[in-house]
């Protein structure tokens, strides 16, 4: 948890941004696996945290406008639950470390909430069901409306906010990013033929227990590298796989790292996979270069599809006008996702809110594939922070849609691209601070010249 004082100030200036209303914020409660006592791991709403600090299960907190005031509601702990999970704060203690003066147990909560008009609880897009659930019980709408009444200004309130990372939140995403860096490394350094992507992943994971915290979200592990979010560990990793790893760390206040890294599983790159990665890295380096402040993400992205599409139509994969085909969509059926997101308390920083109100400022997003799943796509600014990951991915199944379906067949050589229909797919991902005079990479430096991964690998085959 940070100073008392810095929640206190995020509440202020999100207070500055309303002349009335009541800001509702939904706690998570816990969530059984299989039988209600045996539950997943437990992570607070990112948001509550943000404003609030506390990462505990049932709790709800209101900031009233029209009466300046601020509450925090829940149920103290019981003895029997005491004896299970040991000794609990008080909601009253939990309170006064964030600089909250006013509580009250739930039942305190519902008789408060009964009193308002429903039309003046602003509160922020549902994305449980037992949120849904709750805000159709306290506030009478509908079930299936209930999202509907998610409140929009609120929304972009809360995402001008926290889309500007302090001071305080860019050390701890540097922790975040150095400990994700020592999980790449890990896996660099201990992958073998003949293991499983299990093994692997396991060992991926292990460093992010041991450091205190989590991982930000499940592991990308994968000799299957061209299925972007592919969480399946059961192939055996042989002699001339690419190994694909996303993996990122979570710190204890819920700040996320986010990084992709792709090695050889023999100690060095074959040359055709040295030709694909040096067109994926030096995409990756010019979206770094041109992510400045006052630049849209958008433009980045497309010069980045840009230099894909000339990277490889200097292998005879693609041909024709180069703008022209990138403004047809036609490098996504070798990078058909996104340039990068924005990141913080969430790995894609607030998606639960809405990727057009956050990642594009209000902007509509384009419904063109591969477009259409970049996150970010505004001007961005100083406090920013987001992912750079380029990458090159031959998909068989996308390969033979286009090619049936003749889809931007003026730029494919789709005879040259089936000659690469088992190569897997290249990532890699860093973490990018945008400052007043341009941009810099949090965090430890993470192998990603073929020179360095080669290093770690065969250093890892002579330890």
């Amino acid at each position: 948890m940070f100073e008392k004082e810095i929640y206190v100030k995020r509440r202020e200036n999100l207070k500055a941004a309303f002349q009335s209303g009541k800001l509702l914020f939904l706690g998570n409660d816990e969530c059984g696996i299989n039988y209600v006592d045996n539950t997943y791991y437990y992570r607070q709403d990112s948001t509550f945290l943000y404003y609030f600090g506390i990462s505990k299960p049932g709790l709800v907190a209101l900031i009233d406008i029209d009466e300046d005031a601020e509450y925090l509601f829940g149920d103290d702990a019981t003895i029997d639950l005491i004896v299970w999970t040991g000794s609990q704060p008080r909601v009253a203690e939990m309170a006064e470390r964030v600089g909250v003066r006013r509580t009250g147990d739930l039942s305190d909560f519902r008789a408060k909430i009964a009193g308002y008009d429903k039309s003046s609880v602003r509160f922020l897009p549902p994305y449980r069901p037992e949120h849904i659930l709750k805000l159709h019980e306290w506030l009478g709408y509908p079930v299936r409306e209930v999202a509907a009444h998610a409140d929009e200004p609120f929304i972009v309130a809360v995402a001008n906010q926290r889309n500007i990372k302090s001071d305080e939140e860019i050390i701890e995403l540097e922790k975040a990013v150095d400990v994700t860096a020592d999980m790449h490394l890990a896996a660099m350094r201990y992958a073998r033929a003949g293991m499983t992507e299990a093994q692997v992943t396991a060992k991926v994971h292990e460093v992010a227990i041991a450091a205190g915290g989590n991982i930000a979200f499940p592991i990308i592990g994968t000799i299957d590298g061209q299925f972007l979010h592919n969480h399946y560990h059961g192939n055996t990793l042989k002699e001339g796989d690419l190994f694909l790893l996303d993996a990122g760390y979570e710190t204890p206040l819920g700040y996320a790292g986010d990084m992709s890294s792709t090695f050889p599983v023999s100690p060095k790159f074959t040359e055709r996979q040295k030709e694909i990665y040096r067109v994926t890295l030096d995409a990756h380096n010019l979206a770094i270069e041109l992510a400045q402040p006052g630049v849209n993400y958008k433009e980045v992205h497309l010069k980045v599809g840009e230099a894909i599409f000339e990277g490889l139509k200097g292998l005879g994969l693609t041909k024709g006008d180069t703008r022209e085909a990138v403004a047809q969509g036609a490098h996504a059926l070798f990078f058909p996702c996104g340039t990068g997101h924005l990141m913080g308390l969430d790995v894609h920083d607030m998606e639960n809110l809405g990727e057009e109100i956050v990642g594009y400022g209000g902007v509509p997003k384009s419904t063109q594939f591969g477009l259409k799943s970049l996150r970010l796509g505004r001007e961005l600014q100083p406090g920013f922070v987001f992912t750079v990951e380029p990458g090159i991915y031959f998909i068989p199944e996308l390969i033979d849609y286009w090619e049936a379906n003749k889809v931007n067949a003026d730029f494919i050589n789709f005879s040259e691209v089936n000659k690469y229909r088992d190569f897997g797919g290249i990532r890699n991902e860093e973490d990018i601070l945008i400052t007043e005079t341009g941009n810099r990479i949090l965090g430890k430096p993470l192998a990603k010249t073929i020179e360095e991964v080669e290093r770690e690998r065969e250093a890892a085959f002579h330890s």
